[in-house]
């Protein structure tokens, strides 16, 4: 069955939002809808302007046959991974995760957060 427009917008596409630091305000994009960016002065307008760039995005796919992906899923993502790693890096995590008083999990996933957040600038 074909999807509708309105099928669509009631979709929760992830907005990405980030401030220009060189021209001022935000700029929000759709990453599942390839291209479908806007922006505004605050982040309350470029929400605003999100919505109707994702409506005529939308209606410029449909309309073209573009081909439009459901929104990505949390749901899709179990959260684990397994990792092979030299015991001698094995030892070396469980090593300043014991001096931390945390788990080598934990440990892992905060070494993993920061350096995500340093190279998603």
């Amino acid at each position: 069955m074909m999807k509708t427009l309105a099928d669509y917008m009631e979709m929760s596409y992830r907005m990405e939002i980030v401030e220009d630091k060189d021209e001022g305000g935000f700029v929000v994009s759709y990453p599942d809808l390839p291209g479908c960016i806007t922006c505004g002065e605050t982040v309350e307008s470029a929400v605003l302007s999100a919505l109707d760039a994702k409506r005529a995005w939308l209606e410029v796919a449909l309309e073209e046959g573009i081909e439009i992906y459901d929104p990505d899923n949390l749901d899709d993502y179990s959260g684990q991974f397994k990792l092979r790693i030299p015991r001698s890096l094995h030892r070396l995590l469980a090593e300043h995760s014991k001096r931390e008083g945390i788990s080598m999990n934990q440990y892992c996933v905060y070494l993993l957060s920061r350096n995500d957040a340093i190279f998603s600038k």
